[in-house]
C-alpha cells in the first residue's frame, strides 16, 4: 500500500496505465484490465465510474463497449487522477492532523511537509499516462 494514496487510487493509476497502453480508440473491458493487472473486478467498476464521472475515461455498453481514455495519454496527468479518486487533502492537509495548522500557526512538521508535498504536487503534474505507459515493465501491462 501507498504512503500518501489510497488502495483505491493506486488501482486506478495502474488500470489507466493499461488503458493508455491499447489504442485510443480500443474499447477495453474492465474483465480484461482485472484479469491482467491483477485488481478486484468490481472495486475496478467503481473507480472507472469516478473516473467517468470526471471526465477522464469515456464508457460504452454493449458487447463491443468497455472503457477507453476520454483524451489522449500524454493529456492526463498523474495529479488529475489522484485528485479524482483521492480529493486534495495530500496537498492541504497538515501531516500530523492538527485542525488549524498553517503557515501562521505551523505545526512542529509544517515547514518540512511543507517542501515535500510540493515535491509531490509537482511531481504528479509532471507526469502523464503516456509516460508511465512508456516506460511499465511489469507483467500483465502488454
Amino acid at each position: 500500500m501507498s504512503l500518501i494514496f489510497s488502495r483505491q487510487c493506486e488501482y486506478a493509476i495502474q488500470a489507466l496505465i493499461y488503458l493508455a497502453k491499447k489504442t485510443e480508440t480500443e474499447w477495453i473491458s474492465i474483465k480484461e484490465i482485472a484479469d491482467h493487472i491483477n485488481i478486484p473486478q468490481h472495486f475496478l467498476g467503481k473507480i472507472f465510474q469516478m473516473l467517468s464521472n470526471k471526465g477522464i475515461l469515456k464508457s460504452k455498453k454493449g458487447l463491443q463497449g468497455g472503457f477507453c481514455l476520454s483524451k489522449p495519454s500524454s493529456d492526463i496527468n498523474l495529479k488529475d487522477i489522484v485528485d479524482t479518486i483521492d480529493g486534495v487533502a495530500y496537498s492541504t492537509a497538515c501531516v500530523a492532523g492538527f485542525p488549524n495548522c498553517s503557515n501562521d500557526s505551523p505545526c512542529p512538521l509544517h515547514n518540512s511537509w511543507k517542501d515535500l508535498r510540493e515535491g509531490i504536487v509537482k511531481m504528479l503534474k509532471m507526469r502523464n499516462l503516456k509516460q508511465m505507459a512508456d516506460e511499465i515493465s511489469k507483467p500483465g501491462y502488454n
